[in-house]
């Protein structure tokens, strides 16, 4: 496009500005710098008047013409003053598109918006409708211009909801806050917050207890209480307290960084809608321009009072409504502006064709345990056999269990308390969709569910499936030792989920690695019909595979680590816990920061809206175009109609696109 952005611009990435480019500009740059205050505000004014200005130039010159073409048509102002005052109207407007027009063809790219502009306005300079030339490319270019705004709009929204990181951290050496700029900050400093300061890296909470705003990484604006040891993340905002933060991630590798590259790398992922566009518009300018021709020179084989003029001007007009802007700019915008929306309410989507899949999902299939539940256990009961030592066995399962990052194992730890670093473990190993399992004091110790005894035949004498609560197995030196009971709770907004759901005519399934009986428990209190229990990570998978040999698309949720290979199969992978799992960010396909389960269904509604602004705006240029095309073939349009097919629809649609940003969902 022939415009600036209003924003700080990446240097690394500059792109032809044409409203006929992909698109593929980046988002910003994690890097970027940022303004502030009065300054911003009078760059912003500065660059608007250097934005309108050739434009103002044009328009002042062009209506002083029309008016002396009215009331002085036969003063000084006629003949070759008259040509050179409409040149010199045309030029602030139409050397820019002249020039772009010349790269595009030198690059090959004969066929461009450009090339369609300069033969409309030169050919109307050609059989004297110099007002109307001069008109049609102010106009091209009035448009273009807050189509750039748009976009400009559009990124900069979304850089303000993600980029929350202040340019600038304080820094405590030798217990004195010095300021230095937060990317040149070093793992292990301690950063000094003061109430209501950002957060500029990740680090550790050194401070007894704060509470802090996570807006920025989830949408939710709802004080999150962190205490000593916890992890926080840069773009958090801290509440009333003075708060310490010892820096464990250098800037670039922030969780907020990848969030920003995950977006900025979101719109290079096209829709089939945008791809096919882009084809559409490399097939469909050629075939218009040899129809301006046709229609300019056929005529004069069926008409005797056939007048070359009247019927170049019918071609150029036919030409200037050709133009497909509105199509080329709207539907990628559409995408970028529900990428914008759903950044804004927590969830990431790492492209546009995501939104696209996501909006025909039929079936959503879930895992439990952190997706539906809160992931958070707590033991309930330990069962030890009289045979062995109760005290000993927790000793050596909290010890063992240290080795995992399981939720069951922090239970296990807040249960049994402080670990016992003399206890020595041997061969530790970690069994897949079964447990642990490890040699300590010359004798083999199993902890995990009752597969596992299965696995290294191992019998017990209780009925796992007579327990509602979540077990684990306990084996040492070959003999059934006992079991642990764990229950999780069912997040407050999951039988919401489940609502809106089925609300929306898609069907829930539930998948496990949990015991069948605690699943259908969990089932039951939601809602959901289809759950089943005492899965290995393959059963998920041969799950999936059995709804999409119905033909079924599928969401698969999860929490993108031990769910990978679902994820990978199905047609959208969702994955819980943005915020604490940069496994999670790689694997799936979309990210749900603040693990609320509500959120699937508010990403599937964003991806319909998205798609239903999309078609909309797709029927709108070429139902309207179509239209005009046929009063300019017959002769029926003028000029003045075919600006308004051309731009008029395409701002019509840029502001239908962009109003997805201010949608509540």
């Amino acid at each position: 496009m022939i415009h600036q952005d209003l924003e700080v611009k990446n240097t690394k990435n500059k792109t032809k500005p044409s409203c006929c480019c992909s698109h593929d500009e980046p988002v910003h740059s994690v890097n970027d710098g940022h303004d502030h205050g009065h300054n911003h505000e009078h760059n912003i004014k500065d660059s608007l008047f250097k934005l309108f200005m050739p434009s103002i130039i044009s328009l002042i010159l062009l209506l002083i013409g029309i008016g002396f073409d009215h009331y002085f048509p036969q003063s000084w102002f006629s003949g070759y003053v008259r040509i050179a005052w409409y040149v010199i109207a045309y030029l602030p407007v139409g050397l820019p598109v002249l020039r772009e027009a010349y790269k595009s063809i030198v690059k090959g790219d004969v066929f461009s918006e450009f090339f369609l502009m300069c033969i409309a306005t030169i050919g109307a300079f050609a059989i004297g409708e110099y007002p109307e030339g001069v008109a049609v490319m102010l106009f091209y270019t009035i448009g273009e211009t807050f189509q750039g705004m748009a976009v400009s709009k559009a990124k900069s929204n979304i850089k303000s909801l993600l980029d929350q990181r202040p340019d600038e951290v304080n820094i405590l050496e030798n217990n004195i806050a010095v300021k230095i700029k937060a990317k040149d900050a070093k793992i292990g400093d301690i950063i000094q917050l003061k109430a209501g300061e950002k957060l500029g890296l990740d680090g550790e909470l050194l401070s007894d207890s704060a509470s802090f705003n996570t807006a920025a990484l989830t949408g939710e604006s709802k004080p999150d209480t962190k205490k000593k040891g916890d992890t926080v993340l840069a773009g958090m905002i801290n509440g009333n307290t003075i708060a310490q933060v010892r820096v464990t991630t250098a800037y670039n590798d922030s969780k907020l960084s990848k969030i920003l590259e995950l977006v900025q790398n979101a719109v290079a992922k096209k829709a089939p809608a945008e791809l096919f566009i882009r084809k559409f518009a490399k097939i469909y300018t050629p075939i218009v321009v040899y129809l301006a021709i046709a229609i300019c020179l056929l005529p004069m084989l069926f008409f005797d009072n056939y007048i070359f003029s009247d019927w170049l001007y019918r071609a150029l007009v036919f030409l200037v409504i050709s133009c497909p802007c509105a199509l080329v700019i709207s539907i990628p915008l559409g995408y970028f502006g529900g990428i914008g929306a759903a950044s804004k309410n927590g969830i990431l989507f790492k492209g546009s064709n995501y939104l696209d899949s996501i909006s025909k999902i039929q079936n959503v299939v879930m895992d439990k345990t952190g997706t539906m539940t809160e992931g958070v256990f707590k033991v309930q009961e330990v069962i030890i056999k009289p045979d062995f030592d109760k005290e000993e066995i927790l000793k050596l399962i909290n010890v063992l269990e240290s080795h995992s990052t399981h939720p069951v194992a922090t239970a296990i730890h807040n249960h049994a308390g402080k670990i016992d670093t003399a206890i020595e473990l041997k061969n530790v190993e970690e069994i897949s969709g079964h447990g642990l399992k490890a040699e300590v004091n010359g004798k083999e110790l199993y902890v995990g569910n009752f597969k596992l005894l299965d696995k290294f035949n191992i019998s017990y004498d209780i009925d796992p499936s007579s327990v509602v609560y979540t077990t684990i197995a306990i084996a040492y030196d070959q003999k059934f030792a006992g079991y642990l009971t764990i229950a999780d709770e069912i997040k407050a907004d999951a039988p919401e989920t489940v609502s809106k759901l089925k609300a929306l005519g898609i069907k829930v399934t539930m998948l496990s690695g949990d015991k069948t009986n605690v699943v259908q428990f969990v089932a039951d209190k939601l809602g959901i019909a289809k759950a089943f229990g005492d899965l290995l990570p393959e059963d998920k998978v041969n799950k999936v595979n059995e709804i999409k040999a119905k033909n079924e698309t599928v969401a698969f949720v999860g929490d993108g680590v031990n769910d990978a290979p679902v994820i990978a199969l199905s047609t959208v992978g969702i994955a819980m816990g943005g915020l604490g799992s940069d496994a999670a960010i790689e694997t799936a396909d979309v990210v749900i920061q603040d693990d609320k389960p509500s959120k699937i269904a508010m990403a599937i509604n964003i991806g319909k809206q998205t798609k239903k602004i999309v078609w909309q705006n797709i029927g709108l240029a070429f139902v309207v175009k179509a239209f005009v095309l046929i009063l300019g073939a017959g002769g029926l349009a003028t000029m003045w109609e075919a600006v308004f097919a051309d731009v008029g629809v395409a701002l019509l649609a840029i502001l239908n696109a962009v109003r997805i940003q201010k949608m509540q969902f």
